[in-house]
């Protein structure tokens, strides 16, 4: 089995310290508690669900309108940790859908609740419908599950955000960093947490998952030279929104300490760090075609054709950052984990009028990326959103 460590050049877990010493309060809250995990079959959901399970809940239940993922997740749960007495159940349902509204108004309470659904790719924002289903899902979903929590009395709500709603470059991030206001004033009635962390590695459709996927399939593995990122494992990204959601204050946004373990590293260098550990010497190709060409005989010899060059796509950000500089926060608290104390600013009556405005285009059956754009500025002043008019679909 790969070992995703040595790939992302590291040698021991993020959150070993800060997970032995609170073992005993996430085990005795778990343990006595009822767990709703939305968009809990992605990489990092059931990463989340695993966490959540091996601590034996009151009651598990996970919501994903991936029917395969659940059944992956089950098999996943079944074959390595087994059984627990609690109540565990998986629903392939829609967190929008009228179905999903019945199922919440006929479950007794939860005591958290836990969101992990998320458009998450920049290439989302490539056209104005799929941008759209990305604020539904980032934002519109959101909120209306908050609403929900609040209505059942749910002791707390926790949403994974992203690294990239720190100054945000592209729609994604906007559209979390938004979400992290909705958060902050849902706030007033249940306690709130979040997490910003990095990109989990082999996460399912990420770039690293692309790897795996290139090699089984027998093409060039292509990735960028100057885009650097934080790389944490799945299980790290499932511990970190655990202790998020557990041990957060309200208003808590948590994110891994930049240490010497967990350092930038651009896809190139991760590229040939993965083809070491399969066994290859990367083979740096000058264009597509010559990638596409080579696969077919270089790998008999020990290499893989690469095709590395810098990135020109809409929505890149170069560095990747965890918090603002007017962010107050607390790196006290614990060894490897950050906390961002200070309460995200937000004007209800601009939230309210956003919400108000993209109801309105979707009534209406008709708007643009630039309509989106700019409801973003209005809550977003500072978002600098450059149009690049090259997206990651029209690349190898």
């Amino acid at each position: 089995m790969m070992d995703i460590l040595r790939v992302v050049s590291r040698s021991q877990p993020l959150f070993s310290k800060d997970l032995t010493a609170h073992e005993q309060e996430l085990s005795a809250k778990v343990s006595a508690s009822r767990f709703l995990v939305l968009g809990g079959a992605g990489t990092i959901g059931q990463a989340v669900c695993k966490e959540i399970f091996k601590r034996s809940p009151q009651a598990l239940h996970v919501i994903d309108i991936s029917e395969n993922n659940l059944v992956e997740l089950v098999r996943d749960i079944r074959s390595s940790l087994g059984y627990i007495e609690g109540d565990f159940q998986t629903f392939a349902l829609d967190i929008g859908s009228l179905e999903y509204r019945a199922f919440i108004e006929q479950q007794p309470k939860y005591d958290y609740v836990l969101n992990l659904s998320a458009l998450k790719h920049v290439r989302s924002e490539k056209d104005p419908y799929t941008l759209m289903r990305m604020i539904n899902t980032n934002i519109f979903n959101t909120e209306q599950s908050l609403r929900q929590a609040i209505a059942h009395n749910s002791s707390k709500y926790f949403s994974v955000s992203t690294d990239k709603a720190a100054n945000p470059v592209n729609m994604m991030g906007a559209s979390k960093r938004i979400m992290e206001m909705f958060l902050m004033r849902a706030g007033m009635q249940i306690p709130v947490s979040m997490a910003r962390f990095a990109n989990v590695a082999f996460s399912d459709g990420s770039l690293l998952h692309g790897f795996n996927q290139r090699l089984l399939k027998q093409q060039p593995i292509v990735a960028p030279s100057d885009v650097k990122r934080y790389f944490v494992t799945p299980t790290e990204s499932g511990q970190l929104c655990l202790m998020s959601c557990l041990l957060g204050d309200n208003g808590d946004i948590f994110f891994p300490k930049l240490s010497d373990e967990l350092h930038l590293q651009t896809f190139s260098e991760i590229a040939k760090a993965y083809l070491h550990q399969r066994g290859y010497e990367p083979f740096i190709c000058e264009s597509e075609q010559q990638a596409r060409e080579l696969v077919r005989s270089l790998p008999q010899q020990g290499q893989w054709p690469c095709l590395f060059s810098s990135s020109d796509t809409t929505g890149e950000k170069d560095i990747e950052e965890f918090y603002t500089p007017t962010e107050e926060l607390d790196m006290t608290r614990f060894d490897d984990l950050g906390i961002v104390k200070s309460k995200l600013a937000y004007d209800s009556t601009k939230l309210s009028a956003f919400v108000d405005n993209i109801n309105a285009m979707k009534s209406a059956g008709r708007w643009s990326k630039a309509d989106l754009v700019v409801e973003f500025i209005k809550l977003l002043p500072e978002f600098s959103h450059t149009e690049m008019g090259r997206y990651l679909d029209g690349k190898m």
